[in-house]
């Protein structure tokens, strides 16, 4: 099904959340996935349906800005 991954569109095989992160290959680590502009709480991936059309956003936090002062998150890049 045809989806959009971090503004880039993909074909995945994926039926929910939890798939798509192992077959993106995101798997441990500390990830945070918005679907639709919802934020999905990692305890709810497996029950998760990801449908032809859905938006969805993966983002890992990074260590402080570019000053080392604030927190970041870095949109993982697809591909």
């Amino acid at each position: 099904m045809l989806v959009t991954i971090n503004g880039e569109q993909r074909e995945i095989q994926s039926a929910s959340v939890a798939a798509l992160m192992t077959e993106l290959d995101c798997t441990g680590g500390h990830f945070a996935v918005a679907l639709n502009y919802d934020v999905v709480p990692r305890g709810k991936w497996d029950e998760t349906p990801v449908t032809a059309g859905d938006e969805i956003e993966i983002l890992t936090p990074r260590q402080g800005d570019e000053d080392g002062l604030a927190p970041d998150i870095t949109v993982l890049q697809s591909g």
